[in-house]
C-alpha cells in the first residue's frame, strides 16, 4: 500500500486526513467552571485534584486584573466527555479548603 500512496501523492493526503479525522472524531475538549475556590486555591491543587477523573489538559483560575488576587473560580478543560462527566458527579459539592465547589460544564463565553 505504500508504494501505492507514494506513486500518488494526493491519494496519500487523502488517506492520512481520513486517518486524523477519524482519530479525531469522537475527541472534543470539554470545559469546565469550578466556582466557590478559596482564594489561595492554586491551579496545581486543581489540576491534582481533577486528574483522579481523567486527563486535564488545563487549569486557568481566573484572577484580578488589578491585585492579581484569584477571583474564586476557574475553567478546567478535559479531554473526553466521560471525564468531564465524571469529574462533575465526583467533585460537585466537594469540599476543598473548607469551600463546597460548584462544578458544571461552562457556558460559552458572551462578547461584551
Amino acid at each position: 500500500m505504500c508504494g501505492a500512496l507514494a506513486a500518488d501523492p494526493v491519494m496519500g493526503l487523502v488517506v492520512i486526513f481520513n486517518r486524523l479525522c477519524r482519530r479525531e472524531q469522537y475527541k472534543m475538549d470539554v470545559k469546565l467552571y469550578v466556582g466557590n475556590l478559596a482564594k489561595s486555591t492554586t491551579a496545581e491543587e486543581l489540576k491534582t485534584l481533577f486528574t483522579q477523573a481523567g486527563t486535564v489538559t488545563a487549569v486557568d483560575v481566573i484572577k484580578d486584573r488589578d491585585s492579581g488576587q484569584s477571583k474564586g473560580f476557574a475553567f478546567i478543560t478535559m479531554t473526553e466527555q466521560a471525564d468531564a462527566d465524571k469529574a462533575i458527579s465526583m467533585f460537585n459539592a466537594y469540599s476543598l479548603s473548607e469551600h463546597e465547589l460548584k462544578v458544571n460544564v461552562a457556558k460559552p463565553r458572551v462578547e461584551r
